[in-house]
């Protein structure tokens, strides 16, 4: 297949709920950058990895759970940042699941050295990774992630 007809990889980054508040939201845990700063940071790497990216934020969970099946029909990667529905939402690993492309599970904060409830995912076992604990830099990674994934 020659380059011009290779389909553009399509990554779809999913925020989940108190994200927007990213940057006042507790600057010791998640840092002192925004939302859009992430979302700015993440669209100069789809350029670097000629892949197209959509990023939204969510706070409620049938709306996490509508992006994952449309990016799973479309067949986009997901990259998840569920925040706290990763310890408690089945229905958003119902839908993680069911979507048979690569996913990644991202967290801002290094989840395993905090609270004890925030130690466990529900997500984690029907995702093809996690990253935790590196701030913004955590999308970086899971982006780089199912980029090869889709690669291959």
């Amino acid at each position: 297949m020659s380059a011009a007809a290779r389909r553009r990889p399509t990554v779809v980054v999913i925020h989940g709920p108190n994200l927007n508040l990213l940057g006042t939201r507790e600057p010791a845990a998640y840092g002192s950058a925004t939302l859009q700063d992430i979302d700015a940071v993440i669209r100069g790497l789809a350029e670097e990895l000629d892949c197209d990216i959509s990023t939204s934020q969510h706070s409620g969970e049938g709306e996490i759970i509508d992006v994952i099946h449309s990016a799973a029909v479309a067949g986009s990667a997901i990259v998840i940042n569920p925040g706290a529905f990763s310890h408690y939402s089945y229905a958003i690993r119902d839908a993680l699941a069911a979507a048979d492309v690569p996913k990644v599970e991202v967290h801002l904060s290094n989840v395993h050295a905090r609270e004890e409830f925030r130690r466990v995912s529900v997500l984690a076992p029907v995702v093809n990774g996690v990253v935790a604990g590196f701030g913004a830099n955590s999308y970086l990674l899971g982006v780089r992630a199912v980029v090869a994934m889709l690669d291959k």
